[in-house]
């Protein structure tokens, strides 16, 4: 009952402000929140369906498969809200987007999955094979952090291999066993082991980062437009408050959230979303209360790659 009532009071500010992008009333959605198609999404099924109850709500959630496409629409000057990886976050702040980090929605995500049961630890990934997505983003740099870590040199002693240009087809690479190893994600995992019950977590790189950080990985961020902060502060909180509630929401209530997880195509089908639920790292928690933390997990980024974040660390004007 208070997530709906959130949700009332919330329509309400969205009504009364039911202008579209040339100022004209009630033609076109007028708040537009772009969130990616995963854990981002997960965490805000239930305010994404209860949405879909209010008539002509003013707001409309956009749920796309690649960060590129959520850049994109930041470009267009198509969203308002926006949910990104918080090194793309970054990079879209130092390139001068008018964009402020609101909150850190979704946490560690990536596990060391594979069918190769001889490894037990570090050590045993010498000389190994590894598939990573993406040459220089997120999971390959946060990888080879790791591996630095654990006394395993990136570039002597291992093979990374970058042959699967995409999360999805890395995780069908090591579902169907042409990868014994591969880093993915959640919700992938998953879908990985629905259809190949031979693999198995290796590492659950979420835990290994936090034993050398003291904290978990601030995976992904949400932004808002610093001129509706400007001009609609309540809005944001309203949405803020709104994102909160519903990611608290899915972990009280995993079987009723999967059966919107599915409803909406987010995953296949409820039964895989209600396995992906635990491990997708949803954790709803305002910027404004961690920035050291995100600011550190930056940090590791920068003194890997600074061209990760934008080749400079993200000043203070970067939180809301």
């Amino acid at each position: 009952m208070r997530f709906l009532s959130l949700l009332c009071i919330l329509s309400v500010v969205l009504l009364s402000n039911c202008t579209n992008r040339n100022g004209k009333n009630n033609q076109k959605t007028a708040v537009t929140i772009a969130t990616l198609k995963g854990p981002s999404a997960m965490g805000m099924i239930r305010f994404i369906d209860s949405l879909n109850h209010v008539e002509n709500a003013c707001i409309e959630v956009e749920i796309v498969n690649e960060p590129i496409q959520v850049r994109k629409m930041m470009l267009d000057n198509k969203a308002d809200f926006a949910v990104l990886p918080t090194t793309m976050a970054a990079i879209t702040y130092n390139k001068g987007l008018e964009y402020k980090l609101i909150a850190i929605p979704v946490w560690g995500t990536l596990f060391l999955f594979g069918n190769d049961s001889t490894i037990t630890c570090w050590e045993d990934l010498r000389h190994k094979k590894v598939h990573v997505m993406a040459r220089g983003m997120t999971p390959d740099v946060l990888f080879q952090y790791l591996l630095k870590k654990n006394g395993i040199d990136p570039q002597k002693d291992i093979t990374l291999d970058y042959s699967f240009p995409t999360h999805i087809d890395l995780a069908n690479a090591v579902a169907a066993g042409r990868a014994e190893l591969g880093v993915i994600s959640e919700p992938l995992v998953s879908l990985v082991i629905q259809k190949n019950k031979q693999v198995r977590a290796v590492f659950d790189l979420n835990r290994e980062w936090e034993k050398i950080q003291g904290s978990p990985i601030a995976q992904t961020a949400l932004l808002v437009k610093k001129e509706i902060i400007e001009k609609n502060p309540r809005l944001v909180e309203e949405v803020l408050a709104a994102y909160e509630k519903s990611s608290l929401w899915v972990h009280e209530n995993p079987d009723s959230a999967a059966v919107l997880i599915a409803k909406y195509g987010i995953l296949p089908n409820a039964r895989v979303a209600l396995q992906a639920i635990p491990g997708s790292g949803l954790h709803f928690v305002r910027a404004r209360n961690i920035r050291s933390q995100i600011s550190d997990y930056l940090n590791v980024f920068y003194n890997m790659n600074p061209r990760i974040i934008g080749e400079k660390m993200p000043d203070e004007t970067f939180y809301y």
